[in-house]
């Protein structure tokens, strides 16, 4: 059963791949096998990482700089990285930014930043892996979301990223719908609060927040992103050949209340 996890000769493109849960979920796929690509703004760190990746666990890894909110800069991307890593067999969509603003005083600049990031750069990601995907009726795709499109964070207030994170989980649903007959999966993943070096930086300027968010988790405390390991090889991989269109929450138990 265990080599229905394995990735061997598989090739994953992770956006966002160059920090973060983004970095942690490119290890893991490395470590089941597959040849890793970063895309990511962050040219310099995206390299360094994808590099350190490949030389931790024998694979191939490469690093490409892309807007994700450009659609034609995202096209030529996914077409440079199938000319020389070949097919691209998972995608992960992992790039997004979040802002704690109140609704009132959100600006129009400030929403549109949001949704172009995390709605239309996971779209136009997703759009370029399944047009290959679909030419040869196989491939996984896992869209990044957040346990907030689901519910209402607290007590920080952040309706834009929630409304973006939910639009993420029906894109999901829909491009799973679409493209199963197809021989393409695709699921979102949706994390809780989880310990990072960005989440560390939000938690030490605003006192009593960690305190907040882990007393409203069942298990008492924020994940740490090597708990999301398991669950980006598992939607990879063949374990879960039978799985699409479903939003796998990792939240401590966050979503139960």
């Amino acid at each position: 059963m265990l080599q229905e996890f394995s990735l061997q000769g598989k090739v994953a493109v992770v956006t966002g791949g160059a920090r973060g849960l983004g970095l942690e979920m490119m290890g893991a796929l490395a470590e089941a096998g597959a040849a890793v690509v970063a895309v990511d703004l962050l040219a310099d760190q995206a390299r360094a990482s994808a590099e350190e990746v490949g030389k931790r666990h024998g694979v191939r890894a490469g690093a490409w700089p892309v807007d994700t909110t450009d659609e034609t800069q995202v096209a030529a991307t996914f077409a440079a990285i199938e000319r020389e890593f070949g097919p691209i067999d998972i995608l992960v969509a992992a790039a997004g930014i979040v802002e704690n603003v109140a609704a009132e005083d959100t600006s129009a600049a400030s929403w549109r930043k949001i949704m172009d990031v995390n709605v239309n750069g996971v779209f136009f990601c997703a759009q370029a892996a399944g047009r290959s995907m679909i030419g040869r009726g196989s491939g996984s795709i896992i869209l990044i979301a957040s346990m907030s499109g689901m519910i209402v964070n607290r007590p920080q207030k952040q309706a834009a990223y929630n409304t973006s994170k939910a639009a993420v989980i029906m894109m999901a649903k829909s491009l799973a719908a679409e493209w199963a007959p197809r021989g393409v999966r695709v699921n979102a993943l949706a994390p809780g609060y989880m310990r990072t070096a960005l989440t560390d930086q939000v938690l030490a300027g605003q006192p009593g927040l960690r305190e907040a968010w882990e007393e409203l988790t069942p298990m008492g405390r924020m994940g740490t992103p090597p708990e999301l390991r398991g669950s980006v090889v598992y939607l990879a991989s063949d374990a879960s050949s039978y799985v699409t269109g479903h939003a796998l929450v990792v939240d401590g138990g966050y979503t139960v209340w």
